[in-house]
């Protein structure tokens, strides 16, 4: 036979688009040819193919070979493609038998040597041939990877004359020689790592900690240096619910295509990114001419966290707030689009002023109004309307801070709380409350007359945005929540108000 047919996988945003891989051997000078829309690192394959399959045992043919990768309006990118490429040229010269290649699909990078090495987006992949009925091939490093996704249509292998050797023994009736990939870990402890405990006095911070994890609501803490404003968000992580398996699978298959891959130790952990303030937008919320995740959905399920936010550029800060509205992001370029979740829970931190002591009894700050107002002025107005709850942290006091017997609750018994408020948001709505549109706050943020009035008197004192309004509608919904009522009461819409500080200043 001079024509075989592989099956594969391309990666575009978080989809496996199917990828046919013909290779057709004819007559004239010898040659290989890639076309399909090949990117360079596709186009360099030829080489290292050619080097697998002389090292691998077999023989490379001396014929003009032409590669096609179909559709071919879809861009192929990376070493992905080299395993399937150098199979179809074993099947097409007659070295392999091309019928045993239609059940399966192969991704892989091979080595001059012919070993295979680990490639980007195997879980998206895996979970795309699964859905065709397909076994997948991949290299043995990525087999923790592709098995979290629980399908028993996926198989490993070291080396392409194992691959090679499994197709021959399996299309003559024999047991193929496909590695089995490991079994996956059961979710590690929540409450390892950082602890609420850790931290003395700060109860009103701890108890906007709660309420942001348990509504899947946004935060910005408003403090000092040293107050422990940066301790506070660490600990976040610890008290948020574990992971429906759903949203563990979509997080794992984020981490699998971004570049340094997916960690089977953070398997079922929600994820914590907190970049550096000099972060561009790219950086921030994704880009690049092939389009690859940024921060926002890296930590999708998870926490952003943004500490010294003024310090980051105001128009890098801008691109957060269609992302922090609708949950996902999606990139455009010239020729190639890519849509990305989002769905991230915003924690962000700054100074009350530029010398970070305004306020304080000491007297040490002396910055001016002006250059209070250009330092806040940093922060736009909606992207401070977009956070939910804005909250002074205060420094803690040396008697609290240097007692012995300081007791405070553990992340274990808040997130108790936690788990219960959030699941009472599921069965009434089946979201958390910071996901409430407008309609499903009109249908279970409904306010008696007494709420109602404090809700209006600060509507009209503070002047608040609908925007605003809304949010301190959600926030309240939590708080009754945690306190497990079924109606919103006046003293949970107080609090909520309370959370919004820079609306008050």
């Amino acid at each position: 036979m001079a024509l075989a047919t592989v099956h594969s996988r391309a990666q575009t945003g978080l989809e496996a688009p199917a990828v046919a891989v013909e290779v057709d051997l004819a007559g004239g000078l010898p040659a290989l040819a890639i076309v399909g829309l090949p990117e360079a690192e596709v186009k360099e394959s030829k080489d290292r193919v050619r080097a697998a399959i002389a090292n691998s045992g077999y023989q490379f043919p001396t014929r003009r070979i032409t590669v096609n990768l179909a559709p071919a309006d879809l861009p192929k990118e990376g070493g992905r493609f080299d395993l399937a490429i150098a199979l179809g040229i074993l099947a097409a010269s007659g070295q392999v038998p091309a019928d045993a290649l239609d059940r399966y699909e192969f991704l892989g990078e091979l080595s001059l040597s012919g070993s295979l090495r680990p490639v980007r987006g195997a879980l998206p992949a895996t979970l795309a041939a699964d859905a065709q009925s397909r076994t997948l091939v991949l290299p043995e490093s990525n087999g923790d990877e592709a098995a979290l996704a629980g399908a028993g249509c996926v198989r490993t292998a070291i080396h392409l004359a194992d691959v090679a050797a499994s197709l021959v023994a399996g299309s003559a009736g024999s047991e193929p020689l496909w590695l089995e990939p490991p079994e996956v870990a059961e979710p590690p402890d929540l409450a390892q790592g950082a602890d609420l405990r850790d931290i003395r006095g700060q109860a009103q911070a701890k108890r906007a900690l709660e309420i942001a994890a348990a509504g899947g609501h946004s935060l910005l803490m408003i403090g000092p240096p040293g107050a422990g404003k940066t301790m506070l968000a660490s600990r976040l992580p610890g008290l948020l619910p574990p992971l429906s398996r759903a949203d563990a699978l979509e997080v794992a298959a984020v981490a699998s295509i971004e570049g340094s891959g997916f960690k089977t130790s953070n398997w079922g952990r929600r994820p914590f990114r907190a970049p550096h303030h000099t972060a561009s937008g790219v950086a921030l919320v994704g880009g690049g001419s092939s389009p690859r995740p940024g921060e926002i959905t890296l930590a999708h399920c998870g926490v952003l966290f943004l500490d010294e936010l003024p310090e980051f550029d105001r128009r890098v800060l801008e691109v957060l707030r269609e992302p922090l509205e609708s949950g996902y992001i999606v990139i455009s370029r010239a020729a190639r689009q890519a849509e990305y979740p989002a769905r991230f829970q915003l924690l962000a931190a700054m100074n009350p002023c530029p010398c970070g002591y305004l306020g304080e009894a000491s007297g040490r700050c002396h910055c001016t109004a002006e250059r209070i107002a250009r330092y806040r002025g940093r922060i736009s107005g909606p992207l401070l309307d977009r956070i939910d709850m804005h909250l002074h942290v205060a420094p803690v006091p040396h008697d609290v801070l240097m007692a012995a017997d300081a007791a405070s609750e553990d992340s274990a018994t808040v997130r108790s709380r936690v788990v219960e408020a959030r699941q009472r948001a599921i069965d009434r709505q089946n979201n958390d409350n910071a996901a409430l549109d407008p309609a499903g706050i009109e249908r279970v943020c409904a306010l008696d007359k007494s709420a109602r009035t404090i809700m209006e008197q600060a509507v009209a004192r503070l002047g608040l945005s609908a925007r605003a309004y809304h949010r301190i509608l959600r926030v309240s919904r939590t708080i009754a929540d945690l306190a497990g009522e079924t109606a919103i009461q006046r003293t949970h819409v107080a609090e909520a108000i309370g959370y919004r500080q820079l609306d008050r200043s």
